[in-house]
């Protein structure tokens, strides 16, 4: 078994008033996001999870065995295959707990 590696998970919405103008539709889609991530939690596999407050990105980092594993993590999100957010993701190294 290949040992964890941690990646960087950048959500970017698709608009830059996304948090401030979300209609209902998307307001479900991301819950179900949050439900997904939540998922990956409850596997203890996040390292940190959040969101900037200007709304720019959602933030995850985590912890996957593959690039391939941390890909078909991202490709089942419901916010990213319902074109709400684009993933951006890169192999990270946490330099300080």
């Amino acid at each position: 078994m290949q040992a964890d590696q941690t990646y960087l998970m950048l959500f970017e919405p698709n608009r830059p008033d996304f948090l401030q103008t979300m209609t209902d539709e998307e307001r479900s889609v991301m819950t179900a996001h949050g439900a997904h991530c939540r998922e990956l939690a409850a596997q203890g596999r996040v390292v940190l999870l959040g969101v900037c407050t200007d709304g720019a990105y959602g933030v995850l980092v985590f912890r996957a065995q593959s690039p391939e594993e941390s890909r078909a993590f991202f490709e089942a999100d419901p916010a990213v295959r319902a074109g709400i957010v684009t993933p951006r993701l890169h192999p990270f190294q946490v330099a300080m707990p």
